[in-house]
């Protein structure tokens, strides 16, 4: 008997779905089919990603209430997709000091924050140890927080100018109170669409060797991908695939976290540099790499995170019924996706979190960097309404917490080649 779930569903599609219900996983190439899901296909899609969730990972939705801090836009790349980096002669480049970054970690602690994430660009005349400087100095005074940060290219740029391997500068890294690492500077794992969209960035094997090392010395990463520019169907997948494939092997990534393509500012599209150049991804497309990412993902990464960053906080709930079961961090500061021309702020309060969970008839949860569970909210709002924590009390998150406007025009803090770029 065929479910009412497959009525005028694709004959090919009904066959990669009824599979993954009885619990095979996807190949990549069946992935590209499930890709091409519209009207009863698609709706047929979503729900059997629903339907996996619910076993993966239960009704919990969770969220962990953190703090960005991007300590620097100069970058010494120019990849053509972002609008944050600017070169050191730059009018807008900044850099903020060590205490002022040890001073925002402090004061996310006291808003209730249990991670600091950092990442920031690749500023010229590094001293390669700088991000160990800065992950004692915030240890030293917040030895509470997880300290999330660093991104494989950041790895990459710090361990070459030190002459080391990736797996022996990571060793000191985490020696020193680093945490974990976002698997961001991913965008698509495929050379060809790299060399496109960011020429001179880390390759596909060197970002595989870095989130490998670091999985091998303890430090678990996220992993990412970014879509919606110039890459086909089966780039993503592929890129599903090997993500997949290198979770069975180290068990090392804690989520998994579409990102969409945000175009208004990108260098890319401002300069009409790539004519077949898409404009982020519909919202259709959207909802179909989350469901297909549950189905080929959800077994070896089981957490999905919506980022209510790029897609704002309705379609990030939305999301919670397409596989999705986390809705990333409170973040306090954003900087990388607003100059990309995002438009969803950068604060979003737990109560805030909590009432998009409620709505999607999720279970809300308050959950630290490893996804271990810290608070969890009943499902029903409570009668006397949200109760307010200190972020949620926050009425201008750039007059409270500083936004990349302010810090691109702060003279004070302009970036200065002639002093090397390091924090005594």
């Amino acid at each position: 008997m065929i479910s009412p779930l497959f009525d005028g569903v694709d004959r090919e599609i009904r066959r990669v779905l009824g599979a993954c219900l009885e619990g095979r996983e996807p190949t990549w190439e069946e992935g590209v089919t499930l890709s091409g899901a519209r009207g009863p296909s698609f709706h047929a899609l979503v729900a059997t990603a629903d339907r996996l969730r619910r076993d993966q990972v239960g009704d919990r939705v969770s969220y962990v209430v953190n703090r960005n801090v991007n300590f620097t836009n100069v970058c010494v790349k120019a990849c053509r997709f972002c609008a944050f980096a600017r070169g050191h002669r730059s009018e807008e480049a900044y850099w903020l000091p060590e205490d002022e970054i040890v001073r925002r970690a402090i004061e996310a602690q006291a808003m209730g924050a249990t991670e600091i994430c950092l990442q920031a660009g690749l500023p010229p005349a590094m001293d390669g140890r700088l991000y160990l400087r800065l992950v004692r100095a915030i240890k030293a005074a917040a030895p509470a927080l997880h300290l999330h940060a660093f991104s494989p290219e950041e790895i990459k740029y710090a361990a070459d100018i030190c002459r080391v391997p990736y797996r022996a500068y990571l060793e000191e890294l985490r020696d020193a109170g680093l945490g974990s690492l976002p698997g961001t500077s991913a965008e698509i794992l495929d050379d060809a669409v790299r060399a496109r969209i960011a020429p001179g960035r880390i390759s596909t094997a060197e970002w595989i060797e870095v989130v490998r090392a670091a999985h091998e010395v303890g430090l678990p990463t996220t992993s990412t991908i970014l879509f919606g520019h110039v890459e086909t169907d089966a780039e993503r997948m592929r890129h599903l695939d090997l993500l997949r494939s290198i979770q069975r092997e180290t068990g090392g990534f804690t989520e998994f976290v579409p990102l969409s393509f945000v175009h208004a500012e990108a260098p890319m599209f401002a300069r009409a540099e790539i004519p077949e150049l898409r404009t982020g991804p519909t919202g259709h497309e959207v909802v179909r790499l989350f469901a297909i990412a549950r189905l080929m993902l959800g077994k070896s990464i089981p957490h999905l995170q919506a980022s209510w960053v790029k897609e704002g906080l309705r379609q990030a709930e939305l999301l919670l019924s397409a596989g999705a079961d986390d809705l990333g961090g409170t973040l306090m500061n954003e900087s990388i996706s607003t100059t990309a021309g995002a438009a969803h702020g950068q604060l979003q309060g737990p109560a805030s979190l909590r009432r998009a969970i409620r709505d999607a008839g999720r279970v809300p949860v308050e959950r630290d960097t490893g996804y271990r569970a810290l608070r969890t909210f009943p499902l029903a709002r409570p009668p006397e309404g949200e109760p307010l924590e200190p972020l949620d009390r926050v009425a201008d998150p750039d007059a409270t917490f500083g936004s990349y406007r302010a810090l691109a025009a702060d003279e004070g803090l302009r970036f200065q080649l002639r002093r090397k770029p390091a924090i005594d």
